[in-house]
């Protein structure tokens, strides 16, 4: 198998004295888009914050091109070319769509996302650019997380929830945006409730129970019946 991009061996995650996550092994390659499956509360959000250092990590626990990275904080980690599209977008109310967007580039990582590339992908937000981003529909926000993400020009992006209490029409448009973002060789993990749309999207998952990978396997080769024991449990 080709080196890992990044891997997640053993990981343990705290909130104080609240173990959230307990060994979990994730080995992502590069281009891969894996989705993270699970029900509220199975660890899904700890999982992203701990790879992005939000919350604190054994070094080796997070590897990324074979380095122990588990240490590192948050700023360090997205220079290195790692970004997050956060649970809830966290855009920055007092800026409008275009300085949201222009944060994610501060980084200066060379690379084919700029500006009028994301206006190209969501047209919506160059024609809203100078609006207060909080201002926006639900989904148009989403799109500014996602294209604020994609300013810092990373080698893998990670979606967190990115359909939350969106409507259908909405969640079509930004999974029909995509295959734009990853066709160029970009790895991707998508954190999903809706499983059928996280099966439709990704080449590989992994299914978080209770903080610990009860399931993982390609996309299209698992059945209905393993992922509904190792998403409840039962």
């Amino acid at each position: 198998m080709a080196d890992a991009l990044l891997e997640v061996e053993g990981l343990d995650a705290f909130y104080k004295d609240f173990q959230a996550l307990y060994g979990v092994n994730m080995r992502i390659g590069q281009g891969d888009v894996i989705a993270v499956i699970g029900a509220n509360g199975a660890g899904k959000t700890t999982l992203m914050r701990t790879v992005t250092g939000f919350l604190k990590a054994k070094p080796d626990a997070i590897r990324w091109k074979g380095r122990g990275i588990g240490g590192l904080r948050v700023d360090q980690i997205a220079a290195l070319g790692i970004a997050l599209v956060p649970e809830g977008r966290l855009l920055f109310p007092s800026l409008s769509v275009e300085e949201n967007l222009l944060i994610g580039g501060q980084m200066k990582r060379k690379g084919p996302w700029s500006l009028s590339r994301i206006y190209k992908l969501f047209p919506v937000l160059q024609e809203r650019r100078n609006v207060p981003a909080t201002a926006l529909s639900g989904g148009q926000q989403q799109m500014v997380a996602i294209g604020r993400a994609l300013m810092a020009n990373p080698e893998l992006i990670m979606m967190d929830e990115i359909s939350l209490g969106l409507a259908p029409v909405i969640i079509k448009s930004i999974y029909d945006a995509l295959p734009g973002i990853v066709g160029e060789g970009l790895t991707a993990i998508v954190v999903e409730q809706d499983i059928a749309k996280a099966l439709s999207v990704s080449s590989r998952l992994y299914c978080l129970q209770e903080g610990r990978v009860s399931l993982t396997g390609l996309s299209g080769e698992v059945s209905h019946d393993e992922i509904s024991r190792a998403y409840f449990g039962v």
